[in-house]
């Protein structure tokens, strides 16, 4: 191995800790009004369940709708630009809840946040894939989703503990945690752009079409799972449901941490094929889980295959991506997971008022064999095999 082989495999430390760390930051500002918020729409506006959802729920319209130019204007303009850009509107969102507004104005700045929170996730994935050596792809990709996975457990765990201190300081975090993290992300290095070597696609580009309705498919078995597994627990007089939800987020960021690197050495076809059987096998176990031991082995199965699952599809679509348009193919991959979260949450309560709760996880793990399917499918497919 040369000299000029080693360097390029090593990482940017630099970079990596102003990318993961502006992406921590973030979202723990993003996350940090959503325990109290509806409280607060409750105390100061009177607001019903149907505005307090509309209000809370307002981010996703504009993530899903906006991820897409966001990873564009990443390409044309710079990956670092972008998620800069979009931490600083995370943070000016957060000032806005300091000041009288009413509900409708909420809504405005719910919306706000999303199209922050769009260019500030979509521009980083492409970011630190283009930072990483082709053999570690996959595993930098699911450290990036951990981060902000630990920055949404962060911001939702001190949200709740700093409104002990008021609403104010709840809306400061949310302002000062991005801002933060937007110093971070300034701090480091600009990445290389890469020259454009195709045309055409539109936004939602084709390599990113099959592995994000994959995605969608895989999506299901998570959203019954945060919505009805303390239910269905209750029901089948075993309880303790927070606890199997604990274990599947313990499970979800260590699997990724430990054996993160999996799609990078067997391939993304295989691990992605395998991880949507592992989540339909968890999601089975959880429904048929006849007490607690059962349903938290179900979740410790499905931790394991959801984890991985996202990072092998997403390795799929940088794999067949020309390099200038990854940001716009990464921004339309991951919309389809808002996408999939804004279908299968309501699916799912039809499920379950018309067939019980055990229903809920069957479909899900239809929906994660259907995910696994098409994952063999298009791994099947020749590669454009970009090397970044």
């Amino acid at each position: 191995m040369t000299g000029v082989d080693t360097a390029q495999r090593r990482l940017p430390r630099r970079a990596l800790v102003g990318l993961l760390g502006g992406l921590f930051a973030g979202y723990l500002g993003l996350t940090a009004v959503i325990p109290v918020l509806p409280g607060f729409l409750r105390e100061r506006h009177d607001a019903g369940d149907l505005t307090v959802g509309v209000v809370v729920t307002g981010t996703a319209v504009t993530a899903l709708l906006v991820r897409p130019a966001a990873g564009a204007l990443a390409d044309r303009y710079g990956h670092r630009t972008v998620m800069l850009t979009g931490a600083l509107v995370v943070a000016a969102g957060g000032l806005l809840y300091l000041a009288p507004l009413g509900v409708p104005a909420l809504v405005a700045v719910r919306l706000l946040l999303g199209a922050g929170e769009a260019a500030l996730f979509t521009a980083g994935a492409v970011w630190i894939v283009q930072l990483a050596p082709h053999h570690r792809r996959g595993q930098l990709i699911g450290l990036y989703g951990v981060s902000m996975w630990g920055g949404i457990s962060a911001g939702t765990f001190l949200g709740a503990t700093v409104q002990q201190a008021g609403y104010p300081a709840v809306w400061a975090l949310s302002a000062a945690a991005p801002a933060l993290g937007a110093a971070l992300v300034a701090l480091a290095p600009t990445p290389p752009r890469a020259a454009p070597t195709a045309r055409g696609g539109g936004l939602l580009l084709r390599p990113a079409l099959l592995p994000g309705v994959a995605l969608t498919f895989g999506a299901a078995g998570y959203a019954g799972l945060a919505a009805f597994v303390v239910l269905h627990l209750d029901a089948r007089g075993i309880g303790h449901g927070v606890v199997v939800l604990s274990c599947f987020s313990a499970v979800y960021a260590g699997t990724r941490l430990v054996i993160g690197h999996l799609p990078d050495r067997l391939g993304p076809r295989r691990v992605a094929t395998w991880c949507g059987v592992g989540e339909a096998v968890g999601l089975l176990v959880i429904a048929v889980a006849p007490n607690l031991p059962v349903a938290v082995a179900g979740s410790v199965v499905m931790g394991v295959g959801f984890s991985l699952l996202h990072p092998s599809l997403a390795l799929m679509v940088m794999n067949r991506t020309d390099p200038a348009r990854q940001g716009a193919a990464i921004g339309a991959y991951t919309s389809f997971w808002d996408l999939g979260l804004a279908v299968w949450g309501p699916a799912t309560g039809l499920v379950a008022a018309g067939f019980g709760y055990p229903a809920v996880f069957v479909a899900g793990a239809a929906g994660a064999a259907v995910a696994a399917a098409m994952a063999l499918r298009i791994g099947g497919r020749t590669p454009m095999e970009v090397r970044t």
